[in-house]
């Protein structure tokens, strides 16, 4: 037995395991908290400030007066709405899916991400993912054990859009590369990867026999483009794990029922993971989704006019306040370069933002590897009424001055 007065050797080791050293609290609570502080427009954390359509809710509240999911729903989630996501796949993008074998429902698509990398990932294994990239990326890849190799895209200032370097991709694998992690429409750039650029990706990964996880919540919030799943182009379909939720589409991001949809082989290795995450979650909103999915089309047409205007009322006030306005092609974030404001730090221009007038934004920065890249842009989120995005252009104003 050691001596008493001995040094008690577990206090030398961080109680925080080493692969998650680096990620302490999200920008997006840090951020969130100065907006409660300071009563500021909150156009950091993505999320609406109106719940989605009544219909959605109440077939909620009838699904839990039934008594339908309030205990354990299937492991893969209830039939209906595994039904309904390989309905909706089949509709929008002609892709088919069996829904009992080729269908997993999961805790949000954060979850499904998360589930995903452990599965698929040996400790070692390399991760390609495009930088700026959303933070639980880098914490799912070190909690797989993997290893993340950003990719960045590039901004074009004339154009006022993000590309894909389809050669710096290619560059980047290497004989260790296990995947490619895509998310397309792409937070917090509003990217919408072009066919071209998706062909690229495709072939990249059937040569190099990758596997590819896409996260495609955005799906629905595209502009001026359509969206094209990965899964949809030649050899894809058996390497392709595809994500995506309810969150973003219908409104109701509390819910957290997100999904995944690929091979039989991928989805059973998925579920392994997910199985020992949550188990289950969100039973009478499975319901409610499985409704919300089958929808008429004019609900998710009127969804994307309505946040194309929106995007265009904070787009044009930004840049009337002086930034240098990236306009997105898809997603509910504008990505903006502050430099022509006179400021190249945008954590001290998001901190001070605030009390400066009024509006909170979010540091693109904490979406780099390479931190310096994204240093000068800042994202503000337009996914708020548009009474709420007038008052926050109008406070904007006192940045042109």
């Amino acid at each position: 037995m050691a001596p008493i007065d001995a040094p008690d050797s577990r206090t030398e080791r961080p109680l925080l395991n080493r692969r998650l050293a680096e990620f302490g609290t999200t920008i997006f609570a840090e951020m969130s908290a100065l907006a409660a502080r300071t009563g500021a427009i909150n156009l950091g954390q993505g999320f609406p400030d109106t719940d989605g359509p009544d219909s959605v809710r109440e077939a909620a509240v009838r699904a839990l007066r039934e008594g339908r999911g309030n205990q354990y729903p299937p492991g893969p989630g209830v039939p209906e709405l595994r039904t309904a996501i390989a309905e909706h796949q089949r509709r929008w993008y002609g892709l088919s899916y069996d829904p009992d074998t080729e269908v997993l429902v999961t805790a949000g698509a954060t979850e499904a991400i998360a589930a995903s990398l452990l599965a698929l990932l040996e400790p070692g294994d390399e991760v390609i993912a495009l930088e700026p990239y959303y933070d639980s990326y880098a914490a799912c890849v070190a909690m797989a054990g993997g290893t993340r190799v950003p990719v960045t895209l590039r901004p074009d200032a004339a154009t006022g859009t993000y590309h894909l370097d389809v050669d710096e991709l290619r560059a980047a694998v290497t004989d260790r590369t296990r995947l490619i992690l895509l998310n397309t429409p792409h937070n917090p750039t509003g990217t919408v990867l072009t066919r071209e650029e998706l062909t690229a990706v495709a072939e990249l990964a059937c040569e190099r026999d990758l596997l590819v996880v896409t996260d495609e919540v955005y799906e629905h919030l595209v502009y001026g483009t359509e969206h094209t799943p990965l899964a949809s182009l030649p050899g894809m379909r058996e390497r392709t794990v595809t994500i995506s939720s309810a969150g973003k589409t219908f409104s109701f991001t509390g819910w957290k029922v997100g999904w995944v949809t690929a091979a039989p082989p991928l989805v059973a290795a998925v579920r392994s993971a997910k199985q020992y995450l949550t188990f289950v979650s969100a039973g009478p909103f499975q319901y409610a989704v499985a409704e919300a999915l089958r929808l008429p089309d004019s609900y998710f047409h009127a969804l994307r006019r309505d946040h194309h205007a929106r995007r265009d009322l904070l787009a044009d006030g930004l840049r009337n306040a002086g930034f240098t306005v990236y306009r997105p092609a898809g997603t509910y974030f504008i990505t903006t370069d502050i430099r022509p404001l006179g400021h190249t730090d945008g954590f001290a221009f998001c901190r001070a933002l605030p009390e400066r007038c009024g509006v909170v934004a979010i540091p693109n920065a904490v979406f780099y590897d390479h931190r310096e890249q994204g240093a000068p842009f800042v994202r503000f989120a337009f996914c708020k009424r548009t009474a709420v995005l007038e008052e926050a252009v109008d406070r904007l104003k006192s940045l042109a001055g």
